[in-house]
């Protein structure tokens, strides 16, 4: 097939799990099908990117523009209009041209926007059917659906209500949709016309990758894998300094935890001050640090989607003490693949069982990384096949 793939994010480097998604499906798709990529790249320089890029891609377009900005201007306009407001303010024309662009040099059998921030230019184009790939709405809905206050439901039941309204009328203009989860499934379900392909399309982990990255674990070593700029990721972190590490430190007064990811002077500063916690900034590759540390934490309590971050310490051998929220839509038996607890006290003493016990690290780390095989790469990529086959073969009837 000779595919047309819009994305937000420039997927190399893939230093968030958006990004990791896109490069991935990105690689699966073009070892069988030519690939166009563009994309907004809003970083810098783009040579090593788009060189990168073509080693999976038949072209690559990378725009030097920022796809969330938040112009002024366009939150006014965000206001009045129709569109979920970070779409209407984020609008690029210069975009919206070099997909049309694309879209008349070539016939294209199916056109892939990546999120719902690609939808509008996709729905630009005549022609070739267009998927919407990872279509996300637990994240707005949760906090209208949980909102502790009749004024917080009120505002995000608005924000709700724009976003839902829009996806429904994008839907019928749009061939067919894919969804990381079951519980994502199901919101779409509800808002997406009869006739609408659709497809469950799971993050995924690269196993062999993976399987190539081999440390010994530091005793009494914890990791959270995440940049804290991300609001889910601050609020599981501070949650964790807060109610969870302390009581760990009373029974481990060794232990240590180590925060990846890009962090700011005042976002470190207004999390909890504990001793023996390290924030190490942005790493190049994550892998080595989580393969070295005795155990992950993941204690989300936000957010939407599947975690990247558990399928790669699965893939790792790193074992997991995660919440409910933090493993939500990953087929996982709990106890056996990883440990999970909700409560604070739980969690402690789960992490804290876990330290003390050489034993049950080597048999979580054994089901983690057969747990994770089911969700190799390969597998996600030939369920998003098989959805833009169907599309295309039915010229997006």
């Amino acid at each position: 097939m000779r595919l047309l793939f819009l994305s937000a994010w420039c997927p190399f480097p893939a230093d968030n799990g958006t990004k990791l998604r896109v490069y991935q499906l990105l690689r699966g798709l073009g070892r069988r099908h030519e690939v166009d990529l563009v994309s907004f790249c809003p970083e810098g320089d783009d040579g090593e990117r788009a060189e990168h890029l073509r080693a999976h891609c038949r072209e690559v377009r990378l725009l030097h523009m920022a796809p969330f900005a938040n112009r002024r201007v366009g939150q006014l306009a965000g206001l009045i209009s129709p569109q979920p407001r970070s779409l209407a303010a984020n609008y690029q024309p210069a975009m919206a041209a070099t997909v049309e662009r694309f879209a008349a040099s070539r016939p294209y059998d199916c056109v892939i926007a990546s999120e719902l921030h690609m939808a509008p230019y996709a729905l630009k184009l005549a022609g070739a059917p267009v998927v919407l790939e990872d279509l996300e709405l637990a994240r707005l809905f949760e906090p209208y659906r949980d909102a502790p206050s009749p004024q917080r439901r009120l505002r995000a039941g608005l924000t709700w209500w724009k976003t839902a309204s829009y996806v429904r009328a994008v839907l019928r203009r749009f061939a067919g949709y894919s969804t990381v989860s079951e519980a994502e499934a199901a919101l779409a379900a509800a808002l997406a016309p009869a006739g609408v392909a659709a497809a469950v399309v799971p993050n995924g982990v690269d196993v062999a990758g993976c399987a190539a990255v081999v440390r010994a674990p530091a005793p009494d070593t914890l990791i959270y894998p995440g940049a804290i700029s991300y609001d889910a990721n601050f609020d599981a972190v501070a949650h964790f300094l807060a109610a969870i590490y302390p009581q760990v430190r009373q029974a481990r007064p060794a232990v240590r935890l180590r925060v990846t990811g890009k962090a700011t002077p005042e976002q470190i500063a207004a999390l909890p001050a504990i001793d023996g916690v390290e924030f190490t900034g942005y790493l190049d590759d994550v892998r080595p640090a989580v393969a070295s540390a005795w155990a992950e934490v993941v204690p989300l309590r936000k957010g939407g989607g599947t975690r990247l971050k558990v399928l790669e310490a699965l893939a790792l051998g790193t074992p997991l003490i995660a919440t409910s929220k933090g493993v939500e839509g990953l087929q996982l038996t709990v106890g056996r693949d990883l440990l999970v607890a909700d409560d604070p006290a739980a969690f402690a003493a789960a992490t804290v069982r876990l330290l003390g016990s050489p034993g049950l690290r080597e048999e979580l780390a054994a089901a983690g990384r057969r747990a994770a095989a089911r969700y190799d790469w390969s597998h996600s990529v030939a369920r998003l096949e098989a959805l833009l086959e169907r599309v295309a073969s039915t010229g997006g009837r």
